[in-house]
C-alpha cells in the first residue's frame, strides 16, 4: 500500500515531536524510580487522550505499572502491536538539569534512543495513521516500565502483560534504538542475557602470618575471573566479571570475596553450556583452604531467528521498496530485549525499528533528530501493508 499521504503528514508533525521528544527524555525515570517511569506513562496517555484512543493501565507495587494504548479498538481484526521501554539505566541527576538538550542534529537525554526516541517514533507514525484515516486493523502501543533490569528478574508481571497483550498481533514492532552502524538492519537475532554470583570463602588471618597460614577468599577469585575473562567462543558465548567486594581492612586477609558475572549467549545451548562452565571454574580450587559457590541470578532467554520473524522481515521489505525506503537485512544485536521473551510467546517480531544515536547507556547518549522521521515512515509503511 502506498503511503505518501502519511509521509507527507509525518513531515508536518515532525517539529511537533522532536518537542515531545525532548518532554519525554526530560522526565527522567531510572527502573528503581516508579514514580518517574508512571511520570512517563501519564505523559503519553495524555498524548493519546486527545485522539480518543482506548487506554489500560496495569498497576504495579514495585515497578512502573505497563500500558496498553490502543488506537481503532473497535475494529475486529487482529491487532498490530508497537512497544517499548520508558525506564532508563543512570540515577536521577546524571545528565545534569535539564536532563535533555539539542545540539544541531542530536537530541541527548536519558533514553534518548534507549527507549523514548522509538516511542515517539511509534506516536508519530500513528498520529499520521490517525490523521489520513487509517482504520484496517487496531494499532497497540505497549509501555514496557522495567526492561532495563531485566523486565523484572523476580517480578515478570510488565513483560508478560505485555505478551498478553499482544498474543493475536500480526506483527510486534519493538522500538529499541540503534547505533549508526545498525541503522540498515532489523534485528531479528538478539543474545541471551545471564547473571552469576559466585561466593568464595577462605580462613581469614593477620596480614602478618599470610605467609603460612590463612586462605585468600580474594585471591581465590581473581584466579577464577581471569579463566572466566578468558573464554571467547565463536558462537558469541562471553564472560564479563564485574562488582567485586572482599575484605575488611588492608592487614587481614580476606576470608569471604564475591563478585557478579554478566554472561552472553546466543543460544539455549550455549547458555547450558555457559552454566557448565561456570560449575567448573567454581568447583576447581587455586587457593588451599578456599571453596566457592555460584548462583544464577537472572536470565533474560536469546532471541533466535525463526520463521515468523523472517516472514515479517520479508513483508516489511516489500512495504519499503514500494513506499521508496531503503530495504533492511537480518541483523544481531549483542544486547538482550524483551523481543526475545515476544519472540519466544510465538508472536512475530522485529526489533531495533527506534531511532538511531550513539553512546548508548551513557550520560552523553543522544539521538539523532533525523532519525525520528525515518523510523516513523518505516512503521506507518509497515502497518499500512499487513
Amino acid at each position: 500500500m502506498k503511503t505518501d499521504n502519511v509521509f507527507s503528514v509525518i513531515d508536518d508533525l515532525a517539529a511537533e515531536y522532536v518537542a515531545v521528544w525532548e518532554d519525554v527524555c526530560n522526565l527522567e525515570s531510572p527502573s528503581s524510580d516508579k514514580q518517574g517511569v508512571d511520570a512517563v506513562c501519564a505523559y503519553f496517555i495524555k498524548l493519546s487522550e486527545k485522539f480518543g484512543w482506548k487506554v489500560e493501565v496495569y498497576l504495579q507495587e514495585r515497578f512502573g505499572d505497563p500500558v496498553c494504548i490502543t488506537m481503532n479498538p473497535e475494529v475486529k481484526k487482529a491487532p498490530i502491536a508497537l512497544s517499548g521501554h520508558v525506564d532508563t539505566v543512570h540515577p536521577v541527576g546524571s545528565f545534569g538539569f535539564p536532563a535533555a538538550r539539542r545540539d544541531g542534529d542530536r537530541l541527548y537525554g536519558p533514553g534518548a534512543v534507549d527507549c523514548k526516541g522509538g516511542i515517539v517514533a511509534g506516536f508519530l507514525a500513528m498520529h499520521a495513521l490517525h490523521e489520513v484515516g487509517y482504520k484496517d486493523r487496531p494499532v497497540m502501543m505497549l509501555l514496557q516500565t522495567n526492561e532495563e533490569i531485566g523486565s523484572g528478574i523476580d517480578n515478570k508481571a510488565p513483560i508478560q502483560y505485555i505478551c498478553e497483550k499482544a498474543k493475536n498481533a500480526v506483527a510486534f514492532l519493538n522500538l529499541e534504538g540503534h547505533e549508526v552502524c545498525f541503522a540498515s538492519k532489523a534485528c531479528v537475532k538478539r543474545k541471551g542475557i545471564a547473571g552469576f554470583q559466585f561466593t568464595v570463602t577462605g580462613v581469614s588471618v593477620h596480614a602478618a602470618k599470610c605467609a603460612k597460614e590463612g586462605a585468600n577468599a580474594l585471591a581465590e577469585a581473581a584466579y577464577k575471573i581471569i579463566e572466566l575473562e578468558k573464554i571467547k567462543q565463536d558462537g558469541g558465548l562471553t564472560f564479563s566479571c564485574n562488582m567485586i567486594s572482599a575484605g575488611t581492612s588492608r592487614n587481614t586477609v580476606p576470608d569471604r570475596c564475591e563478585f557478579q558475572v554478566d554472561v552472553r549467549y546466543a543460544t539455549a545451548e550455549e547458555f547450558d553450556e555457559a552454566k557448565r562452565l561456570v560449575e567448573e571454574i567454581a568447583n576447581k580450587v587455586h587457593v588451599e583452604g578456599c571453596r566457592c559457590g555460584a548462583t544464577l541470578t537472572n536470565m533474560r532467554m536469546a532471541m533466535e531467528p525463526n520463521e515468523k520473524n523472517m516472514a515479517l522481515l520479508e513483508r516489511a521489505n516489500a512495504a519499503f521498496e514500494e513506499n521508496g525506503l531503503s530495504i533492511l537485512e537480518a541483523g544481531m544485536c549483542n544486547g538482550g530485549s524483551d523481543a526475545a521473551d515476544i519472540s519466544d510467546y510465538g508472536i512475530p517480531c522485529l526489533d531495533s525499528l527506534g531511532v538511531g544515536g550513539e553512546r548508548i547507556h551513557t550520560t552523553e547518549e543522544f539521538g539523532l533528530i533525523r532519525s525520528l522521521v525515518d523510523s516513523a515512515k518505516r512503521l506507518a509503511a509497515i502497518i499500512s501493508s499487513l
